[in-house]
């Protein structure tokens, strides 16, 4: 299809997520990509761009690979090119579940698949919540099994109380958009339009440290972060929460990093008021730290990882949960289920894409690779730091923010005229005018995400640290500051 074409039938029958579909009128071109080749990406117009977002956080092998993957594809069309596991296997579903489990850290061993991120936090909900309902039903049938216990059993069941469903969340965390995810979503502007939400979720302090007091230290830190989760399970009634839910670097408000003793100390307080642990992982899984999860990076110990996008590198759509031995015990009772299920989840075309997608990176040294040159990368960024505009570059591994500020000694963020103006004024134009493609973001405080293919080299990041230098070397300009 010609290229005026394509723009028209976008205007007149395409509705993208997440866009203003107002702004593009006839004068007003939507972005078309046409074609992708390692990190870069060309538009309909034959334009090039440095994909310095990976998609959204999840092109981990870049775009290199769509011959090798589609024959692992067409190979399994041909042989099963789909069936369920409502009661079914199938081998793929079985092969990539036993690689996912030899990568988890700890004995995550159980996995339960699904289409995508948001499916996977919504299925680790429920799954949280049904978790506590199937053990106490196991230790009920246990207890009635023996007849001198049946009457304490039935008497200690009618005395349990109220059952826990409640999760626990960080504010400006992004969790995805399904109803059950969106309610453990941080972030009230996308939560609006859509509550009353699902019962009942509380959010407490993320780990953004740069607009906290210069003098406090890093212990003093981790200890307030603590004592607000541990006050917010006890304001909640610890009886009744199942879940708290958090990732291990938080993408949102600008990979906002954990500090020294934050995980232990969670992993403790869970583990004192007998509430699982759930990681999301759906960015921070397959290598985006230099580790093929999060938790092993942070040594995090959770009961539950949600996982997606590095997955399959986002060349197929394929989700999963993946839980302990502990949370999948009171499910292996002869009559027990969990009662939750997706047509597609664990999808034979997408398991063999997801299979080789993590061969690929074995073979071809994908995390060693961010291991090798993450310094490096951080170092070019920092560079950033000496224009007026930037006040804090942060994050780990492929995975970093830059923090936007029209005060550095005072650390004074934009107010929303001013925000509105810099990133979607000028910053978003300005940067996909030079070809450059990452996020402005001011669900918290505005920053730029970069977060490339794990592929990407010295190149790349002098390219990405090049093309940012120049524009915001221009906002400083037009916002007035350093002069």
């Amino acid at each position: 299809m010609h290229a005026d074409d394509l723009q028209q039938n976008a205007r007149d029958h395409l509705w993208m997520h997440f866009t203003r579909m107002g702004a593009f009128g006839e004068s007003s071109d939507v972005p078309i990509i046409v074609r992708g080749d390692g990190c870069h990406l060309w538009d309909a117009n034959g334009k090039r761009y440095l994909d310095a977002l990976a998609g959204l956080f999840s092109v981990n092998i870049g775009y290199g690979y769509g011959e090798e993957i589609g024959q692992a594809a067409l190979e399994q069309m041909r042989e099963l090119p789909f069936y369920t596991n409502w009661s079914y296997a199938h081998p793929r579903a079985i092969e990539l579940a036993t690689e996912l489990a030899a990568l988890a850290p700890g004995d995550l061993n159980r996995v339960f698949f699904v289409s995508g991120g948001s499916e996977a936090v919504e299925a680790a909900w429920k799954l949280a919540r049904q978790y506590y309902v199937a053990r106490g039903e196991k230790q009920v049938k246990h207890a009635l099994a023996e007849p001198e216990t049946r009457h304490d059993a039935i008497v200690a069941a009618a005395q349990r109380g109220p059952h826990r469903y409640k999760a626990i969340a960080r504010h400006i965390a992004y969790h995805g958009t399904t109803m059950g995810a969106l309610s453990i979503n941080g972030i009230p502007a996308l939560r609006a339009a859509f509550e009353p939400l699902v019962p009942e979720v509380r959010h407490v302090h993320n780990t953004n440290r740069y607009h906290r007091p210069s003098v406090e230290t890093e212990q003093e830190f981790t200890q307030f972060l603590l004592d607000d989760l541990e006050q917010a399970i006890l304001a909640m009634g610890p009886e009744t929460v199942c879940l708290v839910h958090m990732e291990p670097v938080q993408n949102a408000g600008g990979c906002l990093l954990p500090p020294e003793g934050y995980w232990q100390g969670v992993r403790a307080i869970c583990d004192e008021y007998d509430i699982l642990l759930s990681a999301d992982e759906v960015i921070t899984g397959f290598g985006r730290l230099g580790y093929w999860f999060g938790s092993e990076r942070y040594d995090i110990k959770p009961d539950i990882i949600t996982s997606a996008k590095g997955l399959s590198s986002s060349y197929g759509p394929i989700g999963a949960v993946i839980a302990t031995d502990r949370v999948m015990e009171p499910f292996l009772d002869a009559t027990s289920i969990y009662s939750h299920g997706i047509t597609f989840g664990g999808h034979p075309v997408m398991c063999a894409i997801a299979l080789k997608n993590i061969e690929i990176m074995k073979r071809d040294g994908i995390i060693e690779n961010v291991r090798e040159k993450q310094d490096v990368f951080r170092a070019k960024l920092e560079t950033l730091l000496d224009l007026p505009i930037v006040g804090d570059v942060r994050g780990t591994g492929y995975f970093y923010a830059v923090e936007l500020v029209k005060d550095k000694e005072t650390r004074a963020t934009f107010d929303d005229d001013e925000c509105e103006s810099l990133l979607r004024g000028f910053l978003s134009p300005a940067l996909f005018d030079a070809g450059l493609i990452c996020r402005q973001d001011d669900r918290g405080d505005p920053v730029i995400q970069i977060s490339p293919p794990l592929i990407a080299g010295v190149a790349e990041m002098d390219e990405i640290v090049g093309t940012l230098g120049t524009v915001l070397t221009e906002a400083s300009k037009r916002m007035n500051l350093g002069r």
